[in-house]
């Protein structure tokens, strides 16, 4: 989805890659088990991207973004299997991931229905007993500043463990981070 300016400076940044490395992949992957095989859905400019290279033995990212998907097979592709593709219509095989994730991305989905269908489509790819996992930003001033003129559809926390139950998934969790408030969610298919 297209971003605005500021929002694409921001996100491309040094500053994102370091909060991304020290924070948000942190809290988000406390406890999970990635396993061998990672799907990440909307990578982005790939700050999440180079820390999960690092952490397991193989990462697939789908980048709907035809321009970011090339700067990204150009920067991590020796190491990544990057496809440029839309999340919520994966031309990958069944089962093939032992987790699936996506970081602070679900808002640029224009749509619930969108947001509904990634769900299935990680649920689907994802090997039974594999998680899928993520997070997402909340409301505020600041954000909806940095979403002027830009894609801003959050998740709300209370209604994402029904979303994820209904794409399939069992032993879902949401919760928020104390100084935040963005929300978190893990889920595994049965």
């Amino acid at each position: 989805m297209p971003m605005n300016r500021a929002h694409r400076r921001l996100c491309s940044s040094e500053k994102w890659a370091l909060t991304t490395r020290d924070h948000i992949l942190p809290w988000t992957l406390k406890d999970v088990p990635l396993g061998d095989d990672v799907l990440e859905i909307g990578p982005g400019y790939g700050a999440n991207l180079r820390v999960l290279i690092e952490q397991v033995p193989r990462v697939t990212a789908v980048e709907i973004d035809e321009g970011t998907a090339a700067l990204l097979e150009g920067k991590w592709g020796d190491r990544a299997t990057i496809l440029h593709a839309d999340g919520a219509a994966m031309p990958l095989p069944d089962e093939s991931f032992s987790s699936v994730v996506c970081f602070v991305m679900l808002h640029h989905v224009p749509t619930a229905a969108q947001q509904d269908r990634i769900f299935a489509e990680a649920h689907r790819v994802l090997r039974p007993g594999g998680v899928f996992a993520g997070c997402d930003s909340q409301p505020s001033l600041r954000f909806r500043l940095l979403h002027f003129r830009d894609t801003m559809n959050t998740v709300d926390p209370a209604g994402l463990p029904d979303r994820l139950a209904k794409a399939g998934f069992a032993d879902v969790s949401v919760d928020r981070h104390p100084d935040s408030g963005a929300v978190r969610f893990r889920a595994t298919r049965p």
